[in-house]
């Protein structure tokens, strides 16, 4: 049972898609985890893999997302049920892997509210940033306040809807994005001692991968961050590709999401570790990087409290962005499947998602005690989306596309819309059958040995 195509909503120009898609694309996986990830996995030789990965998987994987929710014209699970009934399992994975980051990633979104608050206030942290990150996220009732806030702002622009809501909403914050990424971004490398920082993200350090585990760290490291940062594996891009008209061309706006995502990560990369460098901090500092690191940075910077609140509001509009896209996911499954209004899909699954997040939240403090595999909840739930559901998604859709629907198939949606032939689709066919297949059963495999 779905709504038919002309009852969903479809972009009003490809503009609009881009910058909506490369608005879920570019999100806390950008600004938040790509800099401490490349500070820990190497910094030049860690980008290499990086960009290496994207073209080999990030680009394929990308435009066969996109494929199949025009094609389809609905949600991820429709989408593949719609192609073959067998295969929607793979639309299941997606939606539960949007619903399950969404409950934890609205936290993190709420953390950044209450940065922006503390630099709009002055900027005090006492002196000690650590110590005021780890006494906020271990509160019973501040950090949810901030979470539950987050949310409902997301709620509020899912159900305005795809033309009024997503896309006019991107239109505005992406490009502020950008100002703002690249304002911080020259204000970092022009820090004295800024040079080092650039010289570690760009320059490969062979010494850093001394070993073959080093190496295999790294590249494993790097495919992990193409499939998080991209947003593949959730569903985003196939609903997204579902608003799609059928004359836009997939092969451009694939190549010019996945192209701005990864200047952005690239230039949060640029406005992080060189001010990072400058002041003395360590680049490896891991996922406190953000919340702990910077702001000790940005007290040591003249005009650091501007800079400070200038650079969380530009990680807010990453993660809001990317947030909206996660919501989006969930609330089409239940418009198209179930025939519930945009309001009721997004209200009643917005509400399902902040109650996980409530005890997320809290999994830092007051329920720091209840453990899953040695992990509290908030690491759980990260953990059973970025190891388990996420490559699962990627990987069987790659044999759905590869091996089931078949290249010739989605090479045909590709085309359509496309000015020419398909030039690369003996190599595209490759990549979906065999080689991305294999690369992401290594990221599945290492992700769940021990460390």
């Amino acid at each position: 049972m779905s709504h038919s195509p002309k009852n969903r909503g479809q972009f009003t120009s490809s503009l609009g898609f881009i910058l909506a898609s490369a608005g879920s694309a570019i999100g806390l996986g950008n600004l938040w985890k790509f800099p401490y990830i490349a500070g820990k996995s190497g910094g030049g030789i860690f980008l290499v893999f990086y960009l290496v990965f994207v073209i080999l998987l990030g680009l394929p994987i990308m435009m066969s997302e996109m494929a199949i929710g025009r094609k389809t014209q609905l949600n991820a699970i429709g989408a593949y049920r719609k192609l073959d009934k067998r295969w929607s399992f793979v639309g299941v994975l997606g939606v539960l892997c949007a619903f399950v980051i969404l409950s934890y990633y609205s936290v993190v979104g709420g953390w950044v509210l209450k940065y922006i608050a503390a630099y709009a206030t002055g900027g005090n942290f006492g002196g000690d940033t650590s110590a005021y990150f780890n006494n906020f996220v271990s509160q019973p009732w501040e950090p949810v306040i901030w979470h539950l806030v987050f949310m409902a702002l997301c709620a509020l622009v899912v159900v305005m809807g795809v033309v009024k809501g997503i896309e006019k909403v991107s239109k505005l914050m992406l490009p502020a994005l950008f100002v703002l990424v690249i304002v911080i971004a020259v204000r970092a490398v022009t820090l004295p001692g800024a040079s080092e920082g650039l010289k570690f993200l760009f320059v490969p350090n062979f010494a850093a991968v001394s070993s073959l585990k080093d190496l295999g760290n790294a590249m494993v490291q790097a495919m992990g961050q193409v499939f998080f940062s991209l947003s593949l594996g959730m569903g985003i891009t196939i609903t997204y590709g579902s608003y799609l008209k059928k004359d836009s061309n997939i092969v451009k706006n694939t190549g010019i999401v996945v192209g701005l995502d990864s200047l952005i990560a690239i230039l949060a990369g640029c406005a992080i570790l060189p001010a990072v460098f400058a002041f003395g901090f360590e680049p490896s500092a891991g996922a406190g990087l953000v919340f702990t690191t910077l702001p000790a940075v940005f007290a040591d910077m003249p005009l650091g409290t501007l800079f400070g609140l200038l650079f969380f509001i530009l990680v807010l509009i990453a993660a809001a962005t990317s947030a909206i896209s996660l919501l989006e996911v969930v609330a089409a499954y239940f418009i198209d499947n179930f025939h519930w209004s945009r309001k009721k899909a997004t209200i009643i699954m917005s509400a399902l998602m902040a109650l996980i997040g409530v005890f997320a939240s809290l999994s830092m403090g007051p329920l720091s005690n209840i453990v899953i595999g040695g992990m509290n909840i908030f690491d759980a739930l990260g953990f059973f989306t970025d190891k388990i559901l996420m490559p699962l998604s990627a990987m069987f859709m790659c044999i759905f596309v590869g091996h089931v629907w078949g290249v010739d198939g989605i090479t045909e949606e590709i085309e359509t819309g496309a000015k020419g032939a398909f030039k690369v689709k003996k190599a595209f066919g490759i990549i979906l059958k065999y080689i991305a297949p294999v690369l992401i059963l290594v990221i599945l495999i290492t992700g769940l040995l021990p460390s």
